[in-house]
């Protein structure tokens, strides 16, 4: 990996994270079409900028994780299904799981799912603050739904996004719930990541990591901010939209490439 895909890699990280598209599905898509070779070091650098994008979050969000335990009491609920699920699936999802096709497929599923969501949730609107909308039955159950988001392609966002609209929250209710529950699911699989990843690098392997951790850390704090307000006044269904062009191109592009 060179300082110029590095870049790229992190730009995709930063701006993909938080939004229903799929990070982990698009850095592989963009690995793929540079022709990065996956060895050691990308896998760690693909996990380690994971930090600057949970970084922007919590910075963001510092005011709501100080107003009480709450917060903490109902993401935890959230993030147990998850915990527990992705412990037990780790290899496995890593062994098998973790390549374009499966990518390609989830992101025009996860895409069509999203435009459905997007006609549910349309007219629903809420001035109640999220924590609040949410009971822990609820959060168990958005906990549950973002273990679909372990296969690559999924997304995270989509997945507890979609598991929110199905618990009555609004748009911009069960936006900002994916964004607070990130925090905890992100830190722990990232951190699991990084515990089986063995953690020498050469000098300009850490120039790299540093430049990736700042580079993702701006630009999901710019996709944060953009993304609220988009889903506010279009929704989900361009996104929808996206995932599946994308899609469809990607599996093209694969299919001539085997040809």
């Amino acid at each position: 990996m060179n300082t110029l895909q590095a870049i790229i890699i992190a730009i995709v990280e930063g701006l993909t994270e938080f939004l229903p598209v799929s990070s982990t599905g698009h850095m592989i898509l963009a690995s793929t079409l540079m022709g990065i070779h996956e060895d050691a070091f990308v896998k760690t650098f693909e996990i380690a900028i994971q930090l600057g994008a949970i970084l922007a979050i919590v910075m963001l969000y510092a005011k709501r994780f100080l107003q009480g335990l709450t917060i903490y009491y109902k993401l935890f609920v959230a993030f147990l299904p998850t915990a527990v699920i992705g412990f037990l699936a780790y290899d496995f999802i890593k062994t098998y799981l973790f390549n374009p096709t499966v990518v390609a497929i989830s992101l025009i599923i996860g895409g069509i799912i999203l435009i459905l969501v997007d006609n549910k949730v349309k007219e629903r609107k809420s001035t109640t603050d999220v924590l609040e909308s949410i009971d822990y039955k609820h959060a168990f159950f958005i906990g549950l739904i973002q273990c679909f988001s372990m296969i690559p392609g999924v997304s995270r966002a989509a997945a507890t996004i979609i598991g929110g609209v199905f618990n009555g929250l609004d748009k911009k209710q069960a936006t900002e719930f994916s964004f607070l529950l990130a925090v905890p699911t992100m830190f722990a699989a990232t951190g699991y990541d990084l515990l089986k990843t063995p953690l020498t690098f050469t000098g300009t392997e850490v120039f790299l990591l540093g430049l990736g951790l700042i580079i993702a850390f701006i630009t999901a704090w710019i996709a944060v901010k953009v993304f609220l307000k988009l889903v506010e006044h279009y929704g989900f269904k361009h996104f929808g939209y996206y995932r599946i062009v994308i899609g469809v191109i990607f599996l093209i592009w694969m299919n001539k490439a085997v040809l």
